[in-house]
């Protein structure tokens, strides 16, 4: 069982140092700019709506991570498992009632344009 796991955990290694950083860590630029544009509409004056934007905000997340994960998969290749984990990560932050820092999802776009750049 030790060494199964072990030789998963080597090729997940390999297979990761063989897809690159742009790969592993990017996003495409479409769904990082329809997040950021998403999330300004919607929480960039929370204060005046006090909360009653929130539900519509789940709601918004969810159609937000579907549309990453099918982009991920589409545009910029990944396989099920990580496209998933980056469309829970965009819906994630979504869905928290507060304007989204550029810090967290800017750099990953950044990375994902290097990447589609290279690519062509």
């Amino acid at each position: 069982m030790l060494e199964s796991s072990n030789r998963s955990l080597e090729s997940s290694r390999h297979s990761t140092v063989a897809r690159g950083f742009g790969q592993v860590f990017g996003l495409h630029p479409l769904p990082t700019v329809l997040t950021l544009a998403v999330n300004a509409m919607l929480f960039g004056g929370e204060l005046a709506t006090f909360g009653a934007l929130v539900p519509l905000g789940f709601l918004v997340a969810i159609v937000l991570g579907i549309i990453t994960y099918k982009a991920q998969k589409r545009l910029y290749a990944d396989d099920d498992e990580t496209a998933m984990v980056k469309a829970m990560a965009v819906a994630l932050l979504t869905c928290i009632p507060t304007g989204l820092p550029s810090c967290l999802t800017v750099p990953a776009g950044l990375v994902g344009f290097v990447h589609t750049i290279r690519k062509r």
